[in-house]
């Protein structure tokens, strides 16, 4: 549970505790200071560091989703084939990689899709967290087609951009379905 609540926390509250930790004089510069004597960057303001920290908060919220999804995958492993490795002598490397892995591979792939969509529609974390700033450091697409249509009234560039991130997402898509017959094993 401790990790699936980042999942169901609202975004707007989420990001409210991040900006606040990731300030100049917000927690993490505090513990540095204090603890280490070294004053850490202003995280939100530099063009690395702001992109560095929209993709750790956006990891950290969708960690609990797919521990959700391998958990249940990981419980539903027949014990009659992990028992049945083991009895041909597959242990430790061998028994993940060889047997486990596999099983578990729809659940792989279909979290890889999910991750992949989510990735590429994100908005509400750059949006509040640095407002797509410094610049345009941490403005995904999304976040130039919701400025596009609604801060620029320009209606065609945003719907050119909304048709180009449909293109993309199905492009990517389309591929990892491609693939995923070299290594996703289902049953039959």
């Amino acid at each position: 549970m401790l990790f699936f609540i980042p999942v169901v926390t609202p975004m707007v509250a989420s990001v409210l505790v991040w900006k606040m930790m990731l300030q100049p004089q917000g927690l993490f510069n505090g513990i540095a200071q204090g603890w280490f004597g070294m004053k850490l960057p202003n995280f939100l303001a530099d063009p690395f560091w702001a992109m560095a920290m929209v993709i750790i908060m956006s990891v950290w919220q969708g960690l609990g989703y797919n521990m959700l999804i391998f958990s249940a995958a990981l419980e539903q492993l027949p014990e009659s084939v992990i028992e049945a490795a083991r009895i041909d002598g597959a242990s430790g490397f061998r028994m993940q990689w060889s047997v486990v892995v596999p099983m578990i591979s729809p659940s792989i792939f279909f979290a890889t899709i999910m991750t992949m969509i989510t990735s590429l529609q994100v908005f509400a974390q750059p949006q509040l967290l640095t407002g797509g700033g410094p610049g345009n450091a941490t403005q995904p697409l999304v976040q130039f087609i919701y400025n596009q249509g609604f801060k620029f009234q320009d209606l065609g560039i945003a719907a050119a951009g909304a048709w180009i991130l449909f293109a993309l997402i199905i492009i990517i898509t389309a591929l990892q379905f491609g693939a995923q017959k070299k290594w996703v094993h289902y049953e039959h």
